[in-house]
């Protein structure tokens, strides 16, 4: 499976799906961190990738994805953005809102 088949295989495998460096136990980064800390406070059950595991995935996503940054999230297999987006999201009541409604559609 080439790298993109993955990415599209990660995406429709969870409603919500965060590209992370490290993990929510472990995050690697202070954005991640936060990224992870505003998705729990909605209580999101979300897919973690840690993309320090896999170098090929995370220089395409960049690409696929057309941000360059990490965290990146995604709803329903579409990017909502990175750590600053996340954060304004749950400060609005954003994040929670539209998590909500991805956990209702996927059942």
């Amino acid at each position: 499976m080439d790298v993109i088949e993955r990415i599209k295989s990660q995406l429709s495998s969870s409603p919500v799906v965060l590209y992370m460096k490290g993990t929510p136990d472990f995050p690697q980064c202070g954005f991640s961190a936060a990224a992870v800390r505003a998705l729990g406070a909605v209580g999101a059950e979300f897919q973690h990738v840690n993309i320090f595991e896999d170098p090929e995935l995370r220089e395409a996503l960049k690409q696929y994805s057309n941000w360059p940054t990490y965290p990146q999230l995604y709803v329903n297999g579409e990017l909502i953005g990175g750590s600053d987006i996340i954060i304004e999201m749950y400060k609005s009541g954003e994040l929670q809102k539209l998590i909500g409604e991805a956990a209702r559609a996927a059942g």
